[in-house]
């Protein structure tokens, strides 16, 4: 066979091991290996790639033992008849036009919802590439203790913790990472909760849409913040066709517009995205309307742990005497956003609800990430991380903020209790999309405010700037580039967003 088949490439993050089994995996799905067919021995292939013969064997090891080689005794590897036997026979020819299936069904007539229409936030996804990712929700890596980390995923795949994981919990927890939520992150924000009034959940997104799902019927009226989170107002409509967008102030949601809702969506930390703190007194309010409305409040919690700029105030929850609090909770901004891990604090009644919904949905979220996060919390590595994320997030707020000082005078709104972002109004006639279009071909990236407001036409002269993926002494450059921009002549009409080639 031809060695031409086989290479590596020693910069590739994935193993040569790895590299070696993918590469013949590959020739055998696409019939470049036919049945019966010797591979190379192990001293050729490790002789021509320049790896070890040990590495080419446990390659070849692992194959077999997926059923893709078959080994015979005194001759070597070979590709297994049954494996390809079973693979079937690709079609020779694509299907034409006429033949496509797409074309057969009226999806427009059929679906029922098309949340794919709505408006909400948009993301780059290449950001890494950005010299100035002003972008909000990413860590930076080098913050992350990946050694701590990876102690803890080790352990998790040790034998002693092998049922954590491998079993199927059905609708239960980790009693650990439910242990831990209780002593380690609940207790700080005030909230005292029974095990079986948490519910772990796969991010607060999944949280949200789960309390929505079993709460809000079609005539329900809801109210959230505005400006606010797009994306829990999206979940909403969903659900509701009476939803009420409900300014916000200087102390947070205003109560008195709440009217007859049944539900409110809050989060009193940090106002999404205006970074406000509810105070006390509004905190007060809030609850004694829900008692008298027999309403219910959602408190999102998402940004808890980035407090570094004066003494947190405690969770609504922790102040609520009737009950009426739902709280949920996000590990997604201290330990990192792809992990995917959030939970939900409420009454036992309730919680046994969500866990059932839950269970239909995706029974619980995975054994080994949710074993993972407890060991992670319990050896004191999410402690030592927020305290490594207050030092740096501290340098870039007063970074970001000296900045705008310098380029943007009066246009900032920050918090007194710190956050992770900047909330920016310009003049009444700034196009802050189109400035966000302009900006990104510079290497700039910011959002657009517009998308937070339940009304699309307002807003269109805020933006937002985060500060928790970029580098502290970029801050400064990037902001006064930014300046360059703005003070331009800009085009009024929104321009379409995506993606821009890197600027060299």
């Amino acid at each position: 066979m031809r060695y031409s088949l086989f290479s590596v490439d020693r910069d590739n993050s994935s193993t040569l091991q790895s590299q070696i089994r993918e590469m013949l995996v590959s020739a055998i799905l696409s019939g470049q290996l036919a049945k019966n067919t010797p591979v190379p021995s192990t001293r050729a292939l490790a002789k021509r790639l320049g790896v070890s013969r040990n590495t080419v064997m446990l390659a070849y090891q692992a194959l077999a033992a997926d059923g893709y080689l078959n080994t015979r005794e005194r001759s070597g590897f070979y590709v297994s008849p049954e494996m390809v036997e079973n693979l079937g026979q690709l079609p020779e020819t694509a299907p034409s036009k006429e033949q496509n299936r797409d074309d057969c069904v009226d999806w427009g007539e059929k679906l029922r919802l098309t949340p794919s229409t709505q408006f909400n936030i948009l993301k780059t996804e290449n950001w890494h590439s950005y010299p100035y990712p002003f972008i909000y929700g990413q860590v930076d890596p080098t913050l992350f203790p990946i050694s701590a980390w990876r102690d803890c995923v080790r352990q998790t795949m040790s034998i002693k913790w092998l049922d954590a994981w491998t079993d199927d919990r059905f609708t239960a927890d980790d009693p650990m990472l439910i242990e831990q939520i209780q002593r380690r992150i609940l207790i700080r924000r005030g909230v005292i909760a029974e095990p079986d009034e948490i519910l772990v959940t796969m991010g607060a997104q999944n949280a949200l849409f789960l309390i929505a799902h079993l709460l809000v019927k079609q005539d329900t009226p809801v109210a959230v913040e505005d400006p606010g989170y797009p994306d829990v107002r999206n979940i909403m409509q969903l659900r509701s066709a009476d939803i009420r967008a409900i300014p916000i102030d200087e102390e947070g949601i205003q109560v008195a517009k709440l009217g007859d809702a049944k539900l409110v969506y809050v989060t009193p930390s940090h106002q999404f995205p205006t970074n406000t703190t509810m105070t006390m007194k509004r905190r007060r309010e809030v609850l004694e309307w829900a008692a008298q409305s027999d309403a219910l409040i959602i408190e999102d919690d998402y940004e808890y742990e980035t407090n570094y700029r004066g003494q947190p105030t405690a969770a609504l929850r922790s102040i609520d005497t009737s009950g009426r609090v739902l709280y949920v909770g996000s590990l997604s901004k201290s330990i990192m956003p792809g992990l995917r891990v959030g939970f939900i604090v409420a009454p036992r009644q309730v919680i046994k609800e969500v866990r059932a919904m839950r269970r239909l949905m995706l029974r619980h979220p995975p054994g080994n990430n949710q074993r993972s996060v407890a060991l992670f919390l319990a050896q004191g590595s999410q402690d030592a991380l927020i305290s490594k994320l207050h030092h740096a997030y501290s340098n870039r707020w007063n970074s970001l903020s000296e900045a705008m000082a310098r380029h943007f005078p009066g246009w900032a709104q920050v918090s007194a209790f710190g956050g992770s972002s900047f909330w920016v109004c310009g003049p009444p006639d700034l196009d802050a999309s189109t400035l966000a279009d302009e900006a990104m071909q510079r290497g700039i990236l910011i959002e657009p405010g517009n998308v937070f407001f339940a009304n699309p036409n307002q807003g269109k002269n805020y933006f937002r700037l985060g500060f928790s993926s970029i580098d502290a002494e970029k801050i400064p450059r990037g902001i006064e580039l930014l300046s360059h921009i703005a003070n331009k002549p800009m085009i009024t009409t929104r321009s379409t967003r995506k993606t821009m080639p890197i600027p060299t």
